[in-house]
This record gives C-alpha cells, structure tokens and sequence, in this order.
C-alpha cells in the first residue's frame, strides 16, 4: 500500500502546485502555439476528445445532492445569468463595435462572453473562500445548456452580420462539454464519489496538460497571420482585458446591489468573469475565420492573471 499511497501523496502535490501556477500554464498554451504551430497544428483533430477529458475530469466532482440544494436559492443563480449572458454579451457587442469594424471580430468578443464558466471557477472558488456548491451548480447548469446559449445569443446579437453553422456549433459544445459532463456526475452518484476518489489524482493533472494541449493546438492556426507589430493586435488585447476587467466590477457591483454575501458573493463574481475560453476557442477556429479566434486567444493570455488580482482584491479569504 505504500507505494500507492505516495504516488497519491505526489499526485495531489503536484495537482495543487499546478493549480497555483494556473495563471502561467494557461498563457503557455498560447506562446507553444504561436512558437511551434507546425507542431500542434498535428494536434487539432484531437482537441474534441482532449476537451471532452478535461470536462469529464472536472464533472467526477460535481454532485447532484449540491445541485438540488442550491436550486432552491435562484437569486443568485438568476443574476448570475442575467449578467454573465445578457449583459456582458451585450457590452461586449457595443464596445468592440466602437473600436473596430470587422464583423467576424466584433463575433468573437460576443462569442468569449457568451460562453459557458470556466470549470477552473471551482479552483477559485476554493482559494477565495467562496461558495463551492453554488459554483458547482452554476457550472453544471451553465454547462448543460451552452449548446442553446451560445448559439442564440450569436445569433441575435450578431444574426445577419455573420455567417454561422448554428447547428455545428450546438452539437461541438454538446460533445465537448455536456455529454462528458453528464457521464462524469453520473459516474460520481452513481459509485458514491468512489470512482472520483481513486482516479481524479491521476485525471487532475492530465486534465491540466490536456488544456495546455488544447490551447495550443487552437492557438496554431491563426499563428501565420498574428503580426505583433500589427497596431490591431494590441488594440485587440486592450480591449479584451478592459472587458474582461468590466466583467468582475459589474458582477461585483451586481453582488452589492442584489445583497449578496459572502461566500456567495465571490463565487457569483468568479463564475461570471471567468469564461470557459478554451471551448469557445475550439469553436472559433472551427465555425468562424481566423480574426475571431483573435480575442478569445488574448483572453486566454490574460484572463487567469487578471482573476488572481481582481479575486484578491475583492476577497478576503481566511488565513489557515
């Protein structure tokens, strides 16, 4: 047994450590794409299943008993989506129009907050102190109904301006992120979370390669035409984290207004701001030109250092 035990000992070390890097690793994803797109250029038929094993990994700890707890509280479950799919699509649609004019970019910012939460919320949520049922129901609900969200709120804010496959957008998210969801929260009820205990030590840090993987891999193709001496790129990154930044104020401000507290309040701030930007990534470089994918990779850049911030600033989370 003690062989077991310390490969588990390590297994869990080196799960937090990643988890403590997450705001470097993310990035890194971009820069082995940028540096060596002939590389993971190979890897691209392979993202769907790569994504659909880093969503069934973070799914083996959701719990429908957590889900059905929380459901009976909507308040901040409704605000969360009043401004994570409302609003923050709707302000990104009117502040990239008054920078740019090209309709397949403005698409992209629409398309990055239009998103699912990033699954990497309920790793905040725990550094933060937050409520980690709430997130993980607003992960589980979020992620299950992308497949209708994602697709119709492109569809009415964008409609006309953009061409899109609706269809093969709904059914890339379903394979990627609900059926692995479905499975992995049915696997954990249905072995009384003894399936998760043994193989999440091994499915963690996987799951945290596979991303890196994934993002590489997206970031590949647009790597022959991202000029950083072009001027567009930078307005691009100045806009992205100046919405990126709004997302995690307005949230706030919505907290204080709608009177919630801790340790409800940072949980609905993370899961809002954060957005699952890998998966829209995915989807961007699938279904839409090359320019689309443009804010979504900037945000993958900068989204997890700008949540270790703005987290900190906003909570106060308890010394052990």
């Amino acid at each position: 047994m003690l062989p077991v035990q310390n490969d588990s000992n390590f297994l869990f070390k080196l799960n937090n450590r990643l988890n403590n890097l997450l705001p470097v690793i993310i990035p890194l994803g971009v820069a082995l794409g940028l540096l060596l797109p002939s590389v993971f250029m190979h890897l691209r038929p392979f993202v769907p299943w790569l994504f659909a094993l880093i969503t069934f990994s973070g799914a083996l700890k959701l719990c429908a008993a957590e889900f059905g707890e929380t459901i009976r509280r909507p308040a901040p479950i409704l605000l969360f989506f009043i401004v994570s799919h409302v609003i923050m699509p709707l302000i990104a649609m009117f502040s990239s129009s008054l920078f740019f004019t090209d309709t397949d970019l403005i698409s992209g910012y629409v398309l990055l907050f239009s998103g699912p939460t990033a699954v990497s919320g309920i790793i905040w949520a725990s550094v933060l102190k937050g409520d980690k049922a709430l997130c993980l129901t607003l992960i589980l609900l979020d992620t299950l109904l992308a497949p209708l969200i994602v697709p119709g709120t492109l569809s009415v804010l964008m409609g006309a301006k953009t061409v899109m496959d609706m269809s093969g957008i709904a059914f890339s998210l379903l394979m990627m992120i609900v059926i692995p969801t479905i499975i992995g929260v049915t696997v954990n009820e249905i072995s009384r979370e003894k399936i998760p205990a043994l193989v999440c030590p091994y499915l963690e840090p996987l799951a945290k390669i596979c991303l890196v993987l994934v993002i590489a891999a997206n970031t590949s193709p647009v790597a022959s035409w991202i000029q950083f001496s072009d001027l567009l790129v930078w307005i691009a990154a100045i806009v992205c984290i100046l919405l990126i930044l709004t997302g995690f104020i307005l949230t706030k401000l919505t907290a204080v207004i709608g009177k919630l507290k801790a340790p409800g309040d940072i949980t609905i701030i993370i899961s809002s701001s954060l957005k699952n930007n890998s998966a829209v990534m995915t989807i961007a470089v699938t279904f839409f030109p090359e320019v689309t994918a443009l804010p979504i990779m900037l945000s993958i850049v900068f989204q997890q250092m700008i949540a270790a911030v703005m987290g900190r600033i906003f909570a106060r989370p308890e010394r052990d």
